[in-house]
Formats: structure tokens, C-alpha cells, sequence
């Protein structure tokens, strides 16, 4: 038996990296898990990854309320209601690497609407059913770029501080109703976006990736296996006296001060 037996799971962005990771970890834990994504084929794998059943896929952009309230009552339709929420989807494209002055409004506003509003939506329209059940955990992804910075990501750094604001506001909304929320607050993890943002990286990839991980005092980067494993840890009853709080899962970035000390590393 899993630790998860009998509970409905909803991890978006779940077809690559981190979401995808978890995915696997809570169906193998006998949850059943609907990933919703924008990338079918990712999708499709990853729900071929998981035993028999417990997977379903929900085609979704869900920085719009309508996808949002399709990805919930595609849940509930498969599943019979929803219990854990994984808020994990993010982008920072790396064609937007610039200054306030260089963002522009279609960029900071697709950026903020995956990165914070899909968070708020899914939010809004999976409480409900979680309530209908007796409660449930909504776990957000933010990072550590919510607490400290690097250059030329405004928007991305203005969604993750946003992450981690509403993380606590939501927790005080519905601590009485058995709903706990956190937030997690990854370092660099080796997921396609931090590979993306190191392809111009003059020493190549896979050196950017060890320069990254020798910034961290555990010394590499993480996997999407280390963010699973806190993921599922706060979503279960051994977590039950934790709310509106977030997690460093980041190798000790934070307590180095390595944003000050100018040690460079992709975001998480």
C-alpha cells in the first residue's frame, strides 16, 4: 500500500521536470494523479510512466479561468473529487532576460499569468472539491528567487515573491477548513528550463550545470527527485501542523547568501 492510496492528486505543469517527477512519485504512492499541461506528448508520456489507471491528462493553459475549471472538473470526473493540488507550473523564457525598462507588457503579463494567476485559479476552483472531501493540501511552487534575486528577471522574480505572499494568505483563509497550503523554494534544479537558459553559456551546458552546482554548499545542483520528495512529505499527514510556510529545497543557497556573494546560477 502507498502512502497516498485513495487520493486524487493535481499537479499542473506536470509533463517535464519538476511536476513530471512528482507525478511519478505520488502514483507510485497509489495516488491518482491528473497532469495538466499545454505539451501533449510530454503529457502522454508521462501518464504512460505511471501504473495502470492512475494517470489522466488534461490538455490546459492554465493562466485562464476556463482551462483552470476544466483541469478541476476533469479531475472530478476521473477521479471523484481532488485532495492534493501541486501548483508547480512556471516559465521564464529565455528570449526575456532583461531589465523593468526592456520587459515588455506581453512578457511580464504571460510570465505573471503562468507563474502567479494560474496558482490563484487553480486555487479558487479546486478548494471546493477539497472541501467536499474535508479538507486538502495545495503545495506551491515558488523559489528562492521569491526571497533573493538575480539580474534581468523582473517578472519572474515578481511572480515568486507573489508565490509566497499568497501562499500565506491562502493558508489563514482556510486553516479552519482543514486546507493547509506551503510553498517550496527551489535552488537551481537540473529540470528543461535551467538547460535552456544555459545553451549560451560560453563553457556549454553540462559545465554551466557543474559551475552552477560548485554555487550551492551541498555542491550541485538538485534533481527532480529532491523536489518530490519534500513535495510529498508536505502533502501527507506527517506535515498535519504545517501551514503557511515555505521550504528551501536549494542545497543551502540561501543560508550561503550566494545571491550577495555575486556566485551565479540559473532559476529554479
Amino acid at each position: 500500500m502507498g502512502q497516498f492510496d485513495g487520493k486524487v492528486v493535481i499537479v499542473t505543469g506536470g509533463a517535464l521536470g519538476m511536476g513530471r517527477t512528482t507525478a511519478l512519485e505520488f502514483a507510485r504512492e497509489g495516488a491518482r494523479v491528473v497532469i495538466a499541461d499545454i505539451n501533449a506528448d510530454a503529457g502522454r508520456s508521462a501518464i504512460a510512466a505511471m501504473p495502470a489507471g492512475a494517470g489522466h491528462l488534461s490538455i490546459a493553459d492554465v493562466a485562464g479561468a476556463t482551462d483552470c475549471q476544466s483541469v478541476v472538473a476533469d479531475a472530478e470526473r476521473a477521479f471523484g473529487g481532488i485532495d492534493i493540488l501541486f501548483n508547480n507550473v512556471g516559465i521564464q523564457p529565455t528570449t526575456s532576460y532583461a531589465n523593468v525598462e526592456n520587459t515588455t507588457e506581453e512578457m511580464w503579463d504571460r510570465i505573471l499569468g503562468v507563474n502567479l494567476k494560474s496558482y490563484f485559479l487553480m486555487s479558487k476552483f479546486a478548494i471546493p472539491s477539497m472541501r467536499r472531501r474535508g479538507g486538502g493540501v495545495i503545495i506551491n511552487n515558488a523559489s528562492v528567487q521569491g526571497l533573493q534575486s538575480m539580474k534581468g528577471v523582473p517578472a519572474y522574480a515578481a511572480s515568486k515573491g507573489g508565490v509566497l505572499s499568497l501562499t500565506r494568505q491562502m493558508a489563514l483563509d482556510y486553516a479552519a477548513e482543514r486546507i493547509r497550503v506551503l510553498a517550496i523554494c527551489p535552488g537551481t534544479i537540473d529540470t528543461e528550463m535551467v538547460r535552456a537558459s544555459a545553451v549560451n553559456e560560453p563553457d556549454g551546458v553540462e559545465a554551466a550545470l557543474e559551475r552552477y552546482g560548485r554555487s550551492h554548499p551541498i555542491g550541485r545542483i538538485g534533481t527532480g527527485l529532491d523536489i518530490a520528495n519534500v513535495v510529498l512529505f508536505l502533502s501527507s499527514d506527517r506535515a498535519s501542523f504545517m501551514t503557511g510556510e515555505y521550504v528551501c529545497v536549494d542545497g543551502g543557497y540561501m543560508a550561503m547568501g550566494a545571491w550577495a556573494s555575486g556566485a551565479g546560477a540559473a532559476e529554479a
